[in-house]
């Protein structure tokens, strides 16, 4: 999920390479599994030792993180509908595409500016809103909020910390961990209470026995 020396990949790469990764996962389905949090902040942090101009590393993720998104959108509105546009099969059905154009109506802005913040979720969020034909005008508008908040927030949290705290780069391992950990929380959350709403419960105390159940007795 996440290359662990990331301040090694960073040197590497760059600030195009820093950007050319944002761009990849913020709306490309080859960047699922790309480091977008950690990569920012451990961006941000290796600004305040000078690696990097912050004010072009800022910029230049902001950039890439729109960009990204509206690839996404671009790719979910022409190629996507084109999918569901064929016959019916397991896994491209004419209602889920009436789902998508419903939820996006009603919930696409908090969904596109809120998705930023989960992995995977970033990559597929702007393509199922281009699928679901989400107004390009309330995308282009939430989509830049949610690349302010994401790109921009996480870089200066980075370097904030980097200026705040001496020698924190020694920690930096405990810290993208830490930072994995909580941007995968929201989903695994949501998992474990679907799980939960699908696994049978016993009967309360004192309610009637089910049909089936007073049968047997």
């Amino acid at each position: 999920m996440v290359h662990l020396d990331l301040a090694s990949l960073i040197r590497t790469i760059g600030l195009l390479g820093v950007a050319a990764i944002v761009f990849t996962e913020s709306g490309l389905l080859i960047g699922l599994f790309l480091p977008g949090d950690s990569l920012l902040f451990t961006a941000g942090l290796l600004a305040a030792q000078g690696y990097l101009d912050i004010r072009w590393l800022v910029l230049a993720c902001f950039a890439a993180a729109v960009a990204g998104d509206q690839a996404g959108y671009a790719f979910g509105l022409r190629v996507g509908r084109a999918l569901f546009q064929r016959q019916d099969s397991r896994f491209f059905k004419k209602r889920y595409l009436v789902q998508a154009e419903r939820f996006f109506l009603r919930h696409g802005g908090k969904a596109v500016t809120l998705a930023r913040f989960v992995p995977i979720v970033r990559t597929c969020t702007p393509i199922v809103a281009g699928i679901g034909r989400m107004p390009y005008q309330r995308f282009l508008a939430f989509n830049l909020l949610g690349a302010a908040l994401w790109a921009i927030g996480i870089t200066l949290a980075g370097y904030w910390l980097g200026n705040v705290i001496p020698g924190i780069d020694r920690y930096l391992l405990p810290i993208v961990v830490a930072i994995v950990l909580v941007s995968l929380a929201p989903s695994a959350l949501h998992l474990w209470r679907e799980r939960q709403a699908t696994l049978p419960h016993p009967p309360r105390a004192g309610a009637p026995l089910p049909a089936k159940e007073r049968d047997r007795t």
